[in-house]
């Protein structure tokens, strides 16, 4: 049974910080790759930042390339999203994911391939 909690969402003034927490169980992240999403109401899910399974690569949306960084520790088995410098913009539920193949790194921004989703928490910047 795999599982994705996901936590460290909240309330923030623009220019803030936040870190989101991403702990899996059931499948060891040392061997496949996760992906942060966020859901904006009346919007699709957007691809925000994804992280291979060996941590070497890293792929972000262009909205945040500078701002956030998705890291991972293995030990813990969590994945991790550093979010500097919010903006109003990045108001959103806010998803991880966890990839559908082992050891693959490609297509890392298509939501198609990831198998599982946590529940999502809530970011929300205020102006």
């Amino acid at each position: 049974q795999v599982a994705l909690v996901e936590s460290g969402g909240g309330l923030v003034q623009a220019g803030g910080s936040l870190r989101l927490s991403c702990a899996a169980s059931g499948r060891t992240l040392s061997m496949y790759g996760m992906g942060w999403f966020r859901q904006a109401p009346g919007k699709e899910r957007q691809f925000v930042a994804a992280i291979s399974w060996n941590g070497l690569m890293r792929n972000y949306a262009d909205s945040v390339k500078g701002r956030f960084t998705i890291s991972k520790d293995n030990a813990k088995n969590t994945v991790y999203l550093q979010m500097n410098s919010l903006e109003p913009e990045d108001t959103a539920v806010y998803y991880c994911g966890i990839r559908r193949r082992v050891y693959y790194a490609v297509r890392a921004s298509e939501a198609s391939e990831y198998e599982y989703w946590g529940q999502g928490t809530q970011v929300t910047v205020s102006s």
